[in-house]
């Protein structure tokens, strides 16, 4: 039972990470219709910039309030120069974000080197507790803590503010909000740079979780964000949480049981909702 527990809480933290960066690759595309490849430079791009100041000042929350800046940033930078002149065209939205994404990718090499570099959690969240007989580590906690508080204030900006009421009815029909005199095309870049945002969080919590990063990790957390969006219903936010959180658990108990299928599981999962349910877990209305 206490194995059972320990790979459930490995699973759910594994989870929230990649909802972290699914959940930004969601709104891009479920509100923007916007097939974001360079998601996963967003993401290595947050973890680098988030550890070096880490590194530098010793403060941790510090470090994330910087990779979540440098998210912002660098999402401005991608709506305004890469994705707006492609809008539409699903095509060149994935040729030209893939090839940004390659750029992003190399330009970690140039300003922070090419070698991996090695991260730990803060000294308050290293180490453990017990809960009866069972060991819970604090890292992983803070990430499953922190991973649902965001999903609940995004969710909440989404349902129950002015602000996702425009973004909400701007999906449905961009030229009536442009005609009560609403910025659309503003908002929209608004809700991108929150999607990179999130990737770049995302990106510097994985940091002290995995132990490395290194410049080649965006690529590969990006083709895993896209699998989540897949399951969890293409442009479904809380289908983004249940997928993400499906996939993480698949992987822990995966790993401990059946090592061998533990690289083939994530796409074993795709494949099975796309045959049953083709339209993922969390069918997006209208």
């Amino acid at each position: 039972m206490d194995l059972v527990f320990s790979l459930l809480i490995n699973g759910l933290a594994t989870g929230m990470l990649i909802f972290l960066l699914a959940a930004g690759l969601t709104l891009i595309f479920g509100l923007m219709d916007v097939l974001n490849f360079a998601h996963g430079g967003l993401f290595i791009w947050g973890a680098y910039t988030g550890v070096w100041f880490y590194q530098m000042s010793d403060s941790f929350l510090l470090a994330i309030m910087v990779s979540i800046i440098t998210g912002l940033l660098l999402g401005l930078i991608t709506e305004k120069l890469i994705v707006r002149p492609v809008y539409g065209n699903h095509i060149q939205q994935i040729l030209i974000t893939l090839g940004f994404m390659l750029v992003l990718q190399e330009l970690i090499k140039v300003v922070f080197g090419p070698d991996q570099k090695a991260v730990f959690p803060p000294g308050w969240l290293q180490g453990s507790f017990m809960v009866g007989d069972i060991v819970i580590i604090k890292y992983r906690l803070f990430i499953i803590v922190l991973g649902f508080l965001v999903f609940f204030l995004i969710f909440f900006i989404l349902k129950r503010t002015r602000i996702g009421l425009i973004v909400r009815a701007g999906v449905i029909d961009k030229e009536m909000i442009q005609s009560l005199g609403i910025n659309i095309r503003f908002v929209f870049m608004l809700v991108f740079m929150v999607g990179a945002a999130m990737a770049a969080l995302s990106g510097m919590l994985h940091a002290p979780y995995s132990g490395v990063i290194y410049a080649e990790m965006g690529l590969e957390f990006s083709i895993l964000a896209f699998i989540v969006v897949v399951i969890g219903g293409m442009g479904s936010f809380t289908g983004s949480l249940f997928a993400a959180l499906l996939v993480g658990l698949a992987q822990a108990f995966m790993a401990y049981y059946f090592p061998a299928l533990s690289l083939a599981v994530n796409m074993l999962l795709m494949a099975t909702v796309l045959i049953f349910r083709p339209q993922g877990l969390f069918r997006v209305k209208g």
